[in-house]
């Protein structure tokens, strides 16, 4: 009888309280207040996309777990919520649903099961999604509807260029930045959240109210996130100052585009970064640097999706070059 009581396993024998679902449904709740921000300038369309996102993520993963992989069915983890969350939060809110619906499944089957699940992607679900949307739908997906306070009218939105695209088609087109900077949106908008984008990326002020929530929870830690805004901040910065006539001061950059998304929500993903700090800071910087390379120097004025999509590749090198010490090595 005494041997039943006894259960042997290989180690480690370390055990956390972080579980799977208590980070999702963190992320998940972190995510709320850019949500609530996306519907007071978005209304109707912001709700919309948000909903078939979820709903799409969750339905596709249960699908392909029980009559495809046929593994025991985990949807009710929080990952495909999250998931769905972020793709809906870096699509306008006027893509068509059936997009959308496209843009879930390249999200859950492509980006995810086809690697095996959670814990075995190399690149982050949504960002694969959001990629593969522009690509083939560039013209829905560069559609900014523009923001109109408590709008719940399901008439059609009236679009516009975003701020970086603005001012990335008025320096190709030769004038000076000093003089685009005046008919973009001011700091306190692109703070607030007054602008156009994609609907989970305007508010800065929303983006760092979730983030705060996740330190607070220890679900991500600084290395990555700073490590990633301070490059764009001081590449930025050296560029202005040498020429202030072609390129945006580095406030701009930092409140502009989904860096803040990007930088707090999907660089951080436990399962496509680094496990190290010192590999968090190096990936960090390499979001960073190559995200200023896209916005000022590449085709497209956002270059946070690919960036981190790139550095995800690079993962598995960085792992290797700052491996952690083996518990009770010197």
């Amino acid at each position: 009888m005494t041997d039943k009581l006894l259960t042997v396993s290989p180690s480690p024998h370390v055990h956390s309280e972080f579980s799977t679902e208590r980070i999702m449904y963190d992320v998940a709740i972190a995510l709320i207040p850019a949500f609530l921000v996306s519907i007071v300038f978005f209304g109707v369309g912001a709700i919309k996309v948000t909903l078939v996102a979820i709903v799409c993520c969750i339905l596709f993963e249960y699908l392909i777990q029980k009559f495809v992989l046929k593994v025991p069915v985990t949807v009710c983890d929080g990952s495909a919520i999250v998931s769905g969350i972020l793709l809906a939060f870096n699509v306008p809110s006027s893509i068509p649903v059936w997009m959308l619906a496209i843009g879930a499944f390249v999200t859950i089957a492509v980006a995810k099961m086809s690697f095996g699940g959670l814990g075995k992607n190399p690149f982050n679900p949504a960002l694969v999604g959001r990629v593969f949307l522009l690509i083939c739908f560039p013209v829905h997906m560069t559609s900014w509807p523009v923001p109109r306070l408590w709008d719940f009218s399901f008439t059609d939105a009236v679009t516009g260029a975003t701020a970086l695209g603005k001012l990335k088609e008025g320096v190709m087109m030769g004038h000076a930045v000093p003089e685009l900077m005046q008919k973009i949106p001011g700091y306190m908008d692109l703070f607030i959240g007054q602008i156009n984008g994609c609907i989970g990326e305007i508010s800065v002020l929303a983006l760092v109210l979730g983030a705060a929530y996740l330190l607070i929870r220890k679900v991500i830690t600084l290395y990555i996130p700073m490590s990633y805004i301070f490059t764009v901040f001081i590449f930025t910065g050296i560029l202005w100052l040498v020429n202030d006539q072609r390129f945006a001061d580095p406030l701009f950059h930092i409140l502009s585009g989904g860096l803040m998304l990007g930088a707090w929500f999907m660089a951080t993903d436990m399962v496509t970064s680094p496990m190290s700090k010192y590999g968090m800071i190096i990936f960090g910087v390499g979001c960073g640097v190559l995200t200023v390379f896209i916005r000022l120097f590449g085709a497209y004025p956002e270059g946070v999706s690919f960036a981190i999509l790139i550095m995800n590749a690079t993962v598995p090198l960085i792992n290797k070059m700052f491996r952690p010490k083996r518990f009770g090595g010197r």
